[in-house]
Order: C-alpha cells, then sequence, then structure tokens
C-alpha cells in the first residue's frame, strides 16, 4: 500500500468485486471466505452499490462532500495484532515492547482482558504505553464492536490509562489506520487525535 486518503475524505476507497458486482466500503471490508468468489464482505455496514449494465450504481453516494484528495506516502509497518486466549502468558507483551512501535490487542467478546487474580495484563499494557508503543484494544468477534467498560480489567486500563477503544472498527482498518497515524505523528496526542479523527466509514 502506497497511498492513503487523507481523513477529510468522506468514503472514497472501496473493495469492488467484479465477480459478484458488489461494491462496498474499503474501511468496512473483511475477507470472510477463502475459496468463494464473494471473499470479501462488509461488516456492519451496507453495501455501497452494485454493478449493473457496466455502470456502478450507488446505494450511498458521499462525492459531493468530498473536498479534494490528499495523498500521503510513509507507513510504519512495525505493529503487531496479538489476540488473547485463555491461560496467555502477559510475558509475551515484554517483546512487543522491544520489537513494535504499536500493538493492536484482541480482547476476548465485548473488552475481556485475562484477570488471574493479578495485575499482570494491566501493568504490562500500562509498561508499553509507558515506552511510547501505541495500544489499540479491539475484540475478536467480527461484529458488533467492543466496549472495554463492561468487564473489570478492561475498564481499569481504559479509566487509568486512557487506552485506545477499537469500538466497531475492523481489525484491518485499525491496523492500516495505526500505520498511517504513526508515520505522522510524534507524540501520544497527535497519534490519539489522527487515530480517532473519522476516515470513510471506519467509526461508526
Amino acid at each position: 500500500m502506497k497511498r492513503l486518503y487523507t481523513p477529510q475524505m468522506p468514503v472514497r476507497a472501496a473493495h469492488t468485486s467484479f465477480l459478484t458486482g458488489t461494491s462496498i466500503a474499503g474501511t468496512r471490508a473483511r475477507k470472510t471466505h477463502t475459496k468463494s468468489f464473494d471473499a470479501f464482505s462488509s461488516i456492519d455496514f451496507p453495501d455501497i452499490g452494485v454493478f449493473y449494465d457496466k455502470k456502478l450504481l450507488c446505494y450511498i453516494d458521499e462525492r459531493p462532500e468530498c473536498p479534494g484528495a490528499v495523498f500521503y506516502d510513509k507507513l510504519v509497518p512495525e505493529i503487531l495484532s496479538i489476540r488473547v486466549i485463555p491461560g496467555m502468558d502477559p510475558s509475551v507483551f515484554d517483546y512487543i515492547t522491544a520489537h513494535c512501535r504499536g500493538v493492536v490487542i484482541e480482547s476476548f467478546g465485548v473488552g475481556g482482558i485475562p484477570y488471574y487474580g493479578d495485575n499482570a495484563f494491566e501493568e504490562k499494557i500500562a509498561a508499553l504505553m509507558e515506552n511510547g508503543v501505541r495500544v489499540v484494544i479491539t475484540t475478536q468477534v467480527p461484529h458488533e464492536g467492543s466496549n472495554l467498560s463492561v468487564y473489570r480489567v478492561g475498564h481499569i486500563i481504559k479509566e487509568k490509562y486512557r487506552v485506545l477503544e477499537a469500538s466497531n472498527m475492523t481489525t484491518e482498518a485499525v491496523i492500516a489506520k495505526m500505520m498511517w497515524a504513526l508515520a505522522y505523528s510524534e507524540t501520544r496526542e497527535e497519534f490519539e487525535k489522527l487515530f480517532c479523527t473519522p476516515v470513510g466509514k471506519d467509526q461508526l
């Protein structure tokens, strides 16, 4: 990926399936099938349009809102997406601290972080942030997004450390946006401002 649209642009980047004739928002796209022609699905957002008689008929057309395109050509690839599993050793985050500039933590369900009677995961995530690693917590579940406030550890991390939450963004959109935001920010505040700025329909 060499170019990204600026946050000022609404939905322009779209995934188009010429085999099925549908067009979906690129920020909502996720590959859900390995062998089918309709390999990609739009997560929690309707298709943008359909191709009919060699023409794109838009169900959702926001092009008049577009003030013009600005392109960026830098990305930071040192990002890891990690899925928490029962019994996981929290020391795995030590590797991330040493080798990554950003991490996407895929939590249980609506936002559960492992808790085994101590604060090990909370402390490791806090250490990541203290060492300048940008942290975003999302869910392993494809639909409906996350809510860290529901469970104990997630609630503490969100309130105490102001960790960023993906909410209803897809993991794919989170990773791409982190790679872009890291390239164009120096401080945590600058990163958070870029990450929280809606791009297309990445945030619903």
